[in-house]
Order: structure tokens, then C-alpha cells, then sequence
């Protein structure tokens, strides 16, 4: 069978952000799934070479609409959770960075991030753990296990959690097509064997957030969001998916305000525990964190406007940043200062070890 056979006429509604995923056919089992690319063979003679085609300009596509709110209408994605799949990751192969992007993004965005959890390819696992996430956060993403070897499974695995069967979707078989040709890059087998990154649950929508980059970001159950595992490629395709994201407004999203101060921890954790105890209600969150030779820093986070307080008055974050000064012969400091003060730290960690 030919790769162009497996391809389905296509339509302006292929590409269309909540369009359902239109299949060849559907995939019943994981030992399908694991032949499914077993058999074909590419009739283009260009396809066996690995020379870069720089006579044609790079493929362009069209970028999904956005589609209706997943939570409904005038509801924002409050809370968040990452579920990091991967034996890499925890054999220690593979430095996970995804989780620390996802953090600084929800943080950044007003997003109550609540879990992260790093799981093995195992099918179970991601069944169970995808469910219960799911009913739990308002929006999950996982990274990892869509490539096209044997041991991605997190498209079928994810399938079966939500009763869905996989299916080849042809508006992204086209995209991965074209830009095949144009690179010139793959052989016969290897575009057989992408042709299973193309393999999605039925029922999900796949959202195509840039004009040049041809993987979708895959979402089921209007909340959990498939991503790649490459840290690069995830970074970018979780930032170009913001316009596509119920996400609360700016003016709901917390500020953080960080005062360093050369004081040992336990001289100021009396004043800490009682400023917490004072702000909880208002809903800034006091932390200390100790850099090892250097000093404290003290995070103060919240909004800038918090709830008004039994005085009957509004309190600016930056006012506590002004008492906590004062208090703990400090300074605010920029994240510039931050990283070298961390630096620093970890550079007479080391010597001392």
C-alpha cells in the first residue's frame, strides 16, 4: 500500500479546531497499533534521500480556530496538573524540564498548578492516572510517548481510558507528508513508522497552534492536553496553545515579590510565622528559603489588590514588601539577583562538599 493511499480527502473542516478526528480506519488493539506500519512503501524516488529540498518554500498551514470554552461559558482554568510520562525520566536517562516550564507558566498565567506526577510508559498507569486527574484539575497536560517506536503509547493508552478508538487523522498525515517532501528526508520505513504519531482517540480535537509545526496539541475530555516530550518543542507549543486556553483574567493573576536578606532563617521565622498567620485570609502566601552561605530569601505572593481585610481597607502586596523589609533588615531583589544569589550558593555548596 502506497502513503498516499492511507490518506483521506480532505476537507476545510480537517483542520477546524474542534472537528472530531476523521479516519482510514480505526485501530482495535495494540497489536495493530504496534503493525500498523508495517506494510507500506513510498512510491516517491525522493523520499530515500537525506538532502534538504531548498528550491521550494517551507510548508505553511492553516492554524485552528478558536474553539468554545471546554469548562463553559465564562468559567477560566483555575487549577492545573502535568503528568510527566516517561521510564527515561525515572531511571534518570533523561532530566526532566518540562515540569519547571509548566510550573512558571501556570504561576505566570494565574493557574494553580496542584500536581505533577512522573509515571513509566505503562499502559495502566497512564489509564489510571490520566482518569483521575481529569476529574480532579481543570486542565492537565502530558508530555512524553508519542513518537513513532514501540514504546509511545500514550495516544493508545489515553484511548482507552476514555473509551475511545484510535484513528489515523488525515489533516495532520498531510501536514507530516508535505513537510517530508519538502525536507526530502525520509525513507519508505520512516515515514511508514510516523504515520503512528498521526494516531489519535476518536472523539479528541486536534488544535494546530502554529502555521509551522505539524504536530497538533491532541485534547480529550475538553481538559488533558497531549504534548511531545522534547523540552523545546513543548515549550513552544505550550505557549502558541495560550490563545486557546480559558485563562483567568490579568487582573486576577498573582504577583511575586521576593526580599533577600542576610539574616539566618531562624532569627526571622518568629516574625514569618506570625505574617503569615496575619495575610492568610487576604491570600498572600509567606515562604523562606534558605540559600546555603548566602542569606534568605522571603516570597511574598498574592495580587496587588488583595481582599479587603477587617480594616475595611484594600492592602498592596508591595506594602507588605515594605513591612517584611523593614523587619528582616532586607531588600527586594530582581530575579537577576535571585539567580546570582543561587549560583553563588550552590558554588560554595560545592567547594564545601
Amino acid at each position: 500500500m502506497s502513503l498516499s493511499s492511507r490518506f483521506l480527502p480532505l476537507s476545510t473542516s480537517l483542520f477546524a479546531t474542534t472537528t472530531r478526528i476523521c479516519s482510514a480506519r480505526a485501530i482495535p488493539s495494540r497489536r495493530a497499533l504496534s503493525m500498523a506500519s508495517s506494510s507500506s512503501s513510498s512510491s516517491d524516488p525522493a523520499a530515500t534521500s537525506t538532502t534538504t529540498n531548498t528550491s521550494r518554500e517551507k510548508p505553511r498551514f492553516p492554524i485552528s480556530p478558536v474553539p468554545p470554552n471546554p469548562l463553559g461559558e465564562g468559567r477560566h482554568i483555575r487549577t492545573a496538573a502535568a503528568l510527566i510520562i516517561g521510564d527515561e525520566i525515572l531511571n534518570g536517562k533523561t532530566l526532566d524540564r518540562n515540569s519547571n516550564f509548566f510550573a512558571q507558566y501556570c504561576f505566570e498565567q494565574g493557574i494553580e498548578l496542584k500536581r505533577i506526577e512522573v509515571i513509566p510508559d505503562d499502559e495502566q498507569e497512564i489509564i489510571e492516572a490520566s482518569r483521575r486527574m481529569v476529574r480532579n484539575y481543570d486542565f492537565v497536560i502530558t508530555t512524553g510517548g508519542i513518537g513513532p517506536t514501540h514504546d509511545d503509547i500514550t495516544y493508545a493508552s489515553l484511548a482507552k481510558s476514555f473509551d475511545q478508538n484510535l484513528v489515523h487523522h488525515a489533516e495532520t498525515l498531510r501536514r507530516m507528508e508535505a513537510l517530508s517532501r519538502y525536507r526530502n528526508f525520509s525513507n519508505a520505513q520512516q515515514l511508514e513508522a510516523s504515520q503512528r504519531m498521526a494516531l489519535f482517540p476518536d472523539r479528541a480535537e486536534v488544535i494546530f497552534i502554529a502555521d509551522n509545526i505539524w504536530v497538533p496539541v491532541v485534547r480529550l475530555e475538553g481538559r488533558i492536553c497531549v504534548f511531545p516530550g522534547i523540552p523545546s518543542l513543548f515549550q513552544r507549543m505550550l505557549t502558541e496553545l495560550t490563545p486557546f486556553l480559558p485563562l483567568p483574567p490579568k487582573s486576577e493573576r498573582p504577583l511575586r515579590i521576593q526580599v533577600f536578606t542576610e539574616r539566618p532563617e531562624s532569627m526571622i521565622a518568629p516574625y514569618l510565622t506570625s505574617l503569615q498567620e496575619r495575610l492568610k485570609l487576604r491570600g498572600i502566601q509567606v515562604g523562606s528559603y534558605p540559600v546555603l552561605q548566602e542569606g534568605v530569601f522571603v516570597s511574598l505572593i498574592g495580587r496587588d489588590l488583595c481582599n479587603e481585610g477587617e480594616e475595611g481597607h484594600r492592602l498592596w502586596l508591595a506594602d507588605v514588601a515594605r513591612e517584611v523589609e523593614r523587619e528582616v533588615g532586607g531588600r527586594v531583589v530582581s530575579d537577576e539577583e535571585i539567580a546570582e544569589k543561587k549560583a553563588e550558593g550552590k558554588a560554595k555548596e560545592k567547594a564545601k562538599i
